[in-house]
């Protein structure tokens, strides 16, 4: 058995290209300059993909580029002190639009692929998207606006140990792929909108041992519509954001299925730019916060099954656990939309909200047997009497975020709605100052189990 594990970590070690061409970019013509190197950088590509895989080496220097698709058996290693920069002018990257099914992406990548297998970035260098150049200073339209990896349809794909930062939008985005490794990756950006760290949509992925600095989101499973995002497993990493930490979701109309999140410590951002929290709601007590640290939300008919949360350790956190499901849209699964099976344990948590953890439906949308244990949470408390007595609005169409509930909930600790079967062991609360709320409200609520006690029928 010892003999299998040791071959088995050896096949998932080697690298998910062949061949062994290699070409220096600055032996093709890549230069350091303002000027765009795209053209050369591609042909280098296309040249090893051709010639059944290799290495394509940006060396130590500064080179700008435009977008770069990927092909087939290339890795695409950027040695330490490289940088490779995206070139700041929108039509650059009309191109860089993925058109699959007759359909034009609305995404746009400076480092993109369709249909290839076999493809890689590794080494200790930089790819920095420029996404704060005034070319890109645009809200309304994001897809405009670049994200430096943006991967569809393509399998077995290798990332590793590169820098990324300063995207025009979303960082990096894996979409209907399957086989992803991403490991030992930093992510810093704060340029922009959307700056979410890794947005994952695809199967058979896993993220170990990154660094994520960014100003939404930091790991993110999206749901398309066509496939559930599944057997995803992610590791040892250190997120800092001023949205979400660990989040399933907006987008649900697919769903998850077997997930498996472990050993994430959650802090807030190193920059708020845009966000300013504390200023803009009720009872946050500072300046800096990330919205949930694990926030696990189906609203747009989709599934999430088998989730499994362990080992996280969280400051700066306004809403620690946020489980949410509701009807922002109506589900197109045969059977309908479901969220069963979500196991979180192992957490400790500082909170700076009076916007508790929560776990709701809503009527005749019930989110089943979720498990809580080992958990133990630092509020600031000062909740009064009055605030136990708050409504809380079913929200039902909203976007699921814990502030669509209140900015202060009635419950000191967690707040439980249209829910069956919740199993809680060991989940423990401790509050800066006096709290009056009650510490748990359930609220139409089949079969809730505290400590071995059931507090509902």
């Amino acid at each position: 058995m010892k003999k299998l594990f040791i071959l088995v970590a050896i096949l998932i070690g080697l690298p998910a290209f062949a061949g062994s061409r290699n070409i220096d970019i600055t032996k093709v013509g890549a230069r350091e300059s303002n000027k765009d190197n795209a053209a050369v950088i591609q042909k280098a590509i296309d040249k090893v993909s051709s010639l059944g895989g290799g290495t394509v080496v940006v060396p130590a220097g500064k080179f700008v580029t435009g977008p770069l698709e990927l092909k087939s058996g290339v890795e695409l290693h950027l040695e330490m002190g490289a940088t490779l920069l995206g070139y700041p002018d929108t039509t650059a990257y009309r191109k860089a639009h993925i058109v699959a099914d007759g359909k034009k992406s609305k995404d746009s990548g400076l480092i993109f692929a369709y249909q290839q297998e076999n493809i890689a970035v590794t080494g200790l260098g930089t790819i920095d998207g420029q996404g704060g150049h005034v070319a890109f200073k645009t809200k309304v339209d994001p897809g405009n606006r670049p994200m430096i990896f943006l991967f569809r349809d393509c399998k077995n794909i290798v990332v590793k140990d590169v820098t990324l930062q300063n995207s025009a939008h979303w960082t990096q985005l894996y979409t209907k792929c399957q086989g992803v490794r991403v490991s030992g990756i930093k992510v810093y950006s704060h340029c922009n909108y959307n700056n979410d760290g890794i947005d994952i949509e695809s199967s058979d992925v896993v993220v170990t041992n990154c660094m994520f600095d960014c100003e939404d989101d930091a790991i993110c499973l999206k749901a398309l519509p066509e496939k559930l995002c599944e057997n995803i497993t992610v590791s040892n990493c250190v997120t800092a954001t001023n949205c979400n930490a660990i989040k399933l979701g907006t987008a649900s109309v697919g769903g998850w299925k077997n997930v498996s999140i472990s050993n994430i410590t959650v802090r807030r951002a190193s920059e708020d730019n845009f966000r300013r929290w504390q200023t803009k709601l009720q009872g946050i007590t500072a300046p800096v916060t990330v919205i949930s640290g694990i926030a696990i939300e189906v609203v747009d008919g989709g599934i999430a099954e088998n989730i499994n949360v362990s080992n996280v350790a969280m400051t700066d956190v306004q809403t620690p656990i946020f489980i949410r499901m509701a009807r922002r849209h109506k589900s197109s699964r045969p059977g309908g939309s479901h969220m069963r099976g979500i196991t979180i344990s192992n957490v400790t948590a500082v909170s700076e909200s009076m916007m508790s953890c929560s776990i709701t439906g809503v009527p005749g949308l019930y989110p089943e047997n979720i498990y809580l244990s080992n958990i133990d949470i630092t509020a600031p408390g000062g909740g009064t009497a009055e605030d136990g007595l708050r409504e809380v609005p079913e929200a039902e169409k909203s976007y699921p975020e814990n502030r669509k509930l209140g900015q202060i909930l009635p419950a000191g600790g967690l707040y439980i709605r249209h829910v069956n079967n919740v199993y809680i062991d060991n989940m423990r609360f401790h509050f800066r100052k006096p709290d009056a709320r009650p510490l748990i409200i359930t609220d139409d609520c089949k079969n809730i189990v505290v400590d071995g006690e059931k507090i509902v029928e």
